[in-house]
């Protein structure tokens, strides 16, 4: 789930915690994206879709997910979770989520959790639809991939979700930043971003030459970094940042971050 969600079981937007979300993302704007009150209607005309998000917009982990989908072109709805009402924690949401955490994802008949095993899924089942999201190629590739995807999560991103929580998070929600903590989290994402400077001279994303789920899966920490001092640890290394400008210039996040305003 991440750190974030972690420490804030109760984060969600309350604009939109009644409503379900439809969108076909074949456009290049969120100007198709429907709301559909979740009370029941009578109405024949509501084309459900067949993939089902169940998650907070805001939330990191609900953003990687939204992000592959979009980049799939992909037709998903939408099902806000009402967390301050414990919603995630009580049926029918824990038959989808035994951990009471968001994003859960519906596709048919099939139900899973987890954000990266649901990118990775959506990956793979529609591999064939929109952007690859895996490096084509030989087995040594697909391994290299996997091994990028792993640093995501066990290296930058507990750092990078802590560090968002401390500088924008806890701004949010009427807490005090600890500035021994910041430093210390920069103290070590810089030591992370080393490490992808050297990478990305190498390679023009972090996995091969094309875009991946290994790149995907930074964004939601990298977008609300970027919008703090923080942001000098990316700007200060240029592949770094050359490779942040890349990545959060693309159109399908432009839509993640449009969905936010929904």
């Amino acid at each position: 789930m991440g750190a974030i969600q972690a420490r804030l079981p109760l984060f969600i937007s309350p604009s939109i915690k009644h409503h379900s979300f439809l969108h076909s993302s074949s456009s290049n704007s969120n100007s198709n994206f429907k709301v559909r009150s979740n009370k029941s209607s009578s109405s024949s005309s509501i084309i459900m879709a067949t993939i089902k998000v169940h998650g907070v917009p805001m939330s990191t982990a609900t953003m990687r997910v939204l992000a592959a989908l979009y980049e799939k072109d992909l037709q998903f709805e939408l099902i806000p979770v009402d967390m301050r009402a414990g919603a995630h924690k009580q049926e029918p949401y824990l038959s989808l989520n035994p951990f009471g955490q968001i994003p859960a994802l519906e596709d048919g008949d099939l139900s899973l959790f987890e954000s990266r095993a649901i990118t990775q899924y959506i990956a793979e089942e529609y591999s064939e639809k929109g952007e690859k999201l895996l490096c084509p190629g030989c087995k040594k590739v697909k391994a290299t991939t996997n091994v990028w995807i792993q640093v995501e999560g066990q290296q930058f991103d507990p750092n990078a979700s802590k560090l968002a929580f401390e500088r924008v998070f806890k701004g949010m929600f009427g807490m005090t930043t600890d500035p021994a903590a910041v430093q210390e989290l920069e103290g070590k994402l810089q030591k992370v971003l080393d490490i992808y400077e050297a990478r990305l001279s190498k390679s023009d994303f972090l996995a091969c030459d094309c875009f991946t789920l290994a790149d995907l899966h930074h964004l939601p920490a990298i977008h609300y970094l970027m919008g703090t001092d923080s942001k000098v640890l990316f700007d200060s290394r240029p592949k770094v940042s050359e490779w942040v400008k890349k990545i959060t210039a693309r159109p399908a996040w432009a839509k993640v971050i449009d969905l936010q305003k929904q």
